[in-house]
């Protein structure tokens, strides 16, 4: 549980008394955020005869080299909208400093333009949604029901946690649902290779990261993965969720085995045995996710390592993140702050981070490795308009063993001298 003090404190785990203060939650709120934000991906994507209400192409406003199409869903901007909804509803004045990748303005197909939104009620917001979904009252009231219902989580460690972030220093990125694409196109029997899927709803995420607003720093962030696995009879589909949370020495992630560890850098503390084997197995065991749109060069470069294709970049990430493989890099200037900042808070947790690319190359190659070029999420493009603004130049590297993104870099300086 959380209060929010006088002093506008966040006091993340055991509730504090303080006289005269609000109660809100605590980091929970960010899990219950992305929760519901599964629920309202799940009910879109499980209800077919509604689902195409809600498909609309998107404007064309840049060219995106590495998908097919690009789509805006009302699933999309609902779930935007929700998490902005309950997380300034728990700390009120957060949702000014809450940014994302959509608009939240939806045209229907008779053309009108319906701001969306969620409203004080559940019948208001039912009839806003009905609005966007051509009248269609059963799903408005369908979806609206999601968007008013209380998400219940047991989560013992988030429990166990104890800190204090001052709310005045915070600001969220959100992707509401990465991998839009696969989400759109469904695929429901993709198979996984060494647990990694190259397509399919597995490769949807939701991302929520919040950064420090002075220094740009990612500090705790919510991966959630609506798709995980589905029932053979009823065909329902059940999700997972990872956070983390790196700020002022402390490091923990739902990964970890033990949060009274939190303090500690966490390389050799998550229980993950994949990761243990390739620390103990050296170099040999090296391996990278991209893009099967990469440049030719650096597939090339990663040749001798394991390497895997995935589709989404939160999904890539989350790959990092798990130790199914030791980087996601991409070379190019295709992902945004809202796709790396929640999955970047979580690496740090893990002892690891995620860094700008070209800039990395760059200082390697010059011989200066003191200080690597992490991502920050509060400096726009200089220069750039609209999306550009806030995408990553550099491309980047995710990663979680700092001996790991040496070790690959210096393979790739080799390759491209």
């Amino acid at each position: 549980m959380v209060k929010l003090g006088d002093q506008g404190w966040w006091r993340l785990g055991i509730l504090a008394q303080i006289p005269g203060s609000q109660d809100v939650r605590s980091l929970t709120a960010l899990v219950h955020a992305s929760e519901k934000s599964a629920n309202i991906a799940r009910a879109c994507k499980q209800e077919e005869a509604l689902f195409g209400f809600w498909c609309r192409r998107k404007k064309a406003t840049r060219k995106i080299r590495n998908f097919v199409s690009d789509f805006k869903t009302l699933a999309d901007v609902l779930v935007q909208e929700v998490i902005k909804h309950d997380m300034g509803k728990k700390f009120p004045g957060l949702e000014d400093h809450i940014f994302g990748e959509e608009s939240n303005e939806f045209t229907n197909s008779l053309g009108e333009k319906i701001k969306v939104g969620v409203c004080a009620t559940e019948e208001d917001t039912a009839e806003l949604l009905s609005k966007v979904l051509n009248g269609n009252m059963t799903a408005a009231e369908l979806l609206a029901s999601i968007v008013h219902r209380d998400v219940s989580i047991e989560d013992p460690a988030l429990e166990k946690l104890t800190t204090e972030i001052p709310q005045d220093t915070m600001a969220l990125w959100v992707d509401p649902i990465d991998s839009t694409f696969q989400y759109i196109k469904g695929y429901a029997d993709e198979k996984s290779k060494d647990g990694i899927y190259s397509k399919g709803l597995q490769c949807v995420t939701i991302l929520i990261g919040v950064y420090n607003r002075s220094s740009g720093l990612p500090i705790m962030g919510v991966i959630n993965q609506p798709f995980v696995t589905r029932d053979p009879d009823s065909l329902r589909w059940s999700g997972q969720y990872f956070w983390g949370l790196s700020y002022k020495g402390i490091n923990i992630c739902s990964l970890q085995t033990d949060v009274n560890a939190a303090t500690q850098p966490a390389d050799d503390q998550v229980d993950v045995s994949r990761q243990k084997e390739e620390m103990q197995d050296g170099d040999d065991n090296l391996s990278a996710v991209i893009s099967t749109s990469e440049s030719e060069s650096i597939k090339s470069a990663l040749s001798m390592l394991r390497l895997y294709y995935a589709a989404g970049a939160g999904y890539k990430s989350l790959c990092a993140v798990q130790g199914f493989v030791s980087v996601y890099l991409l070379s190019e200037d295709t992902t945004f702050k809202w796709d790396c900042c929640a999955p970047h808070a979580i690496l740090k947790s893990l002892g690891g981070g995620m860094v700008d690319f070209r800039e990395c190359l760059k200082r390697r190659k010059l011989g200066n490795l003191d200080e690597l070029p992490e991502l920050v999420y509060n400096t726009p493009v200089n220069g750039a308009t609209g999306a550009d603004r806030w995408a990553n130049k550099g491309g980047l590297v995710a990663y979680r063993c700092r001996k790991h993104l040496d070790t690959i870099m210096n393979i790739i300086s080799s390759v491209n001298p």
